[in-house]
């Protein structure tokens, strides 16, 4: 995958610089309501306005995706939540098979040693 975005990002820095170097003259902009008139390099104009672009459509998806988000968080609690339950039912159902008939105490006054053999 780092293979592919950096033949992309080389692609695109090819294209780039000479779309750069042969639209420098400079161009002026102006926003209607505003009496301003800004003079600026073409290039710089084209690359800014694509850069907002993606920007805007990368917050446009960040948006759209608001639903799937919440649903995994959602999913992801739920799943912790019940992996919690099922370790307290495995600790519960150790605990109840660990607990068999009590153990016999050998009589008062009698000591019990294993017998080595």
């Amino acid at each position: 995958m780092k293979t592919v975005y950096w033949a992309v990002t080389l692609v695109a820095v090819v294209l780039l610089i000479p779309f750069a170097v042969s639209n420098r003259a400079p161009v002026s902009l102006g926003l209607w309501p505003l009496p301003f008139l800004v003079a600026l390099p073409l290039y710089l104009l084209v690359l800014s306005l694509l850069l907002l672009g993606f920007v805007l459509g990368a917050a446009a998806a960040w948006l759209a995706g608001r639903r799937t988000r919440r649903e995994l968080r959602r999913r992801r609690r739920r799943v912790e939540a019940l992996e919690r339950e099922l370790v307290a039912a495995r600790s519960q159902s150790e605990d109840q098979a660990g607990k068999g008939p009590p153990a016999m105490k050998p009589p008062l006054g009698v000591e019990y040693s294993p017998s080595r053999g």
